[in-house]
């Protein structure tokens, strides 16, 4: 058996190699090393990709997260309302721009940001919610338009990990995640479901208006070279990392089946186990593109379980060790901790097995066999 990688992206290479360096190799060749023909192409095979208006390529997933925010205009004060359970760049870029975070807890189930916590948490200065689609899976985007539009308020959608997944709306039609609110954000770093070979991020949205203001913004604020119109920032996606994108990209919906496919096999060999909840997909399968396979653990010793897997040399993560609100630099007392119940059970329980386009039969079944090994002592 081939030593399993919780991610495997020399494996991904080997299939692709061909194709990489000779997209890498045309940067070289033709020295057009920022915003160089990679980059514009990379932007319209994306624009096409998601059948979203406006693609702007940027440096990486938090900066296209805050140049997001800085696009709409919110001014310091104005609550911006998000999940508890995620990484902490997105409550992040909140505090970096003067704004005020508003986390909430999330669903038992998907992981997903909370309707019923948003509802509670909107007050007269909220105005924005951003959604996670955490681990790969689409958030509740039908409820959180509604809300927003009940109460004016702006979708800033994190795609960071589920770039490729489809969203049915309750009218049937089906939309890649990230085009559904006002303006969204992703990122490109290596793990990633589309990942290039360092960082890298973009900004979608199908408002002009909007993709103008963005594409100054990443931009020192230039439309006109030395003509600085808003306040900018330097923040664009290099013309290599584009390359790779580029090489990347027809292949995304195969890695993301792939993925899917593991994830599968992981649950049908740890079903209907007491201790072990498998990951829920709501809605068709493609809703959840398995950027992560999280388990949770009940009743049962989840850190001995991680032990015991590297212990074996199978690499094993918790995402996430420690919530946001219990963040020292996110403390406030405005939060409870009766207000996050779910999160605060999450992180007691769950555990991230390997996930990547490379895994086979016989890894999946040494990992599943192993955790069952560990459980059924």
């Amino acid at each position: 058996m081939k030593k399993i990688q919780m991610v495997d992206l020399k494996g991904q290479y080997e299939q692709i190699k061909d194709t990489v360096n000779a997209s890498i190799q045309e940067v070289l060749d033709t020295n057009t090393y920022i915003n160089g023909p990679q980059v514009h192409s990379f932007q319209k095979n994306l624009e096409d990709y998601l059948g979203c208006k406006h693609v702007i390529p940027c440096a990486n997933g938090t900066d296209a997260l805050q140049i997001a925010m800085m696009g709409l205009g919110l001014k310091p004060g104005d609550e911006v309302i998000t999940a508890d359970f995620t990484f902490a760049a997105t409550v992040e870029v909140i505090a970096l721009l003067q704004l005020t975070p508003v986390l909430v807890d999330v669903d038992i189930d998907t992981f997903n940001i909370s309707i019923d916590a948003i509802k509670k948490a909107i007050t007269p200065k909220t105005k924005a919610i951003v959604p996670v689609h955490l681990f790969g899976q689409a958030a509740n985007m039908d409820e959180i338009m509604e809300l927003a539009a009940q109460h004016n308020l702006f979708v800033i959608e994190d795609n960071a990990q589920a770039i490729g997944a489809n969203y049915k709306s309750q009218n049937g039609e089906k939309t890649k995640v990230g085009c559904i609110g006002h303006v969204a954000s992703t990122s490109f770093f290596p793990s990633k479901n589309l990942g290039c070979y360092g960082d890298g991020g973009a900004i979608f949205t199908n408002d002009d208006s909007l993709a103008h203001i963005l594409r100054g913004i990443v931009n020192h604020g230039m439309y006109v070279r030395y003509h600085h119109d808003v306040v900018g920032v330097n923040s664009r996606l290099d013309s290599i990392q584009a390359g790779v994108l580029n090489a990347k990209l027809p292949k995304l919906d195969a890695y993301n089946q792939a993925r899917q496919t593991a994830a599968a096999k992981y649950s049908a060999a740890l079903a209907n186990h007491k201790n072990i909840v498998t990951p829920v997909v709501v809605g068709d399968k493609d809703s959840h593109v398995f950027h992560q396979y999280t388990l949770r653990i009940l009743n049962a010793d989840r850190d001995g379980l991680m032990q015991h897997l590297l212990d074996k040399g199978i690499p094993c993560a918790i995402y996430y060790p420690i919530p946001l609100h219990a963040q020292k630099a996110y403390l406030d007392a405005r939060y409870k901790e009766s207000d996050f119940p779910v999160t605060n059970q999450l992180v007691k329980e769950v555990i991230s097995l390997p996930m990547h386009t490379e895994l086979d039969d016989e890894q999946i079944a040494f990992i599943t066999g192993s955790i069952l090994e560990f459980l059924n002592r």
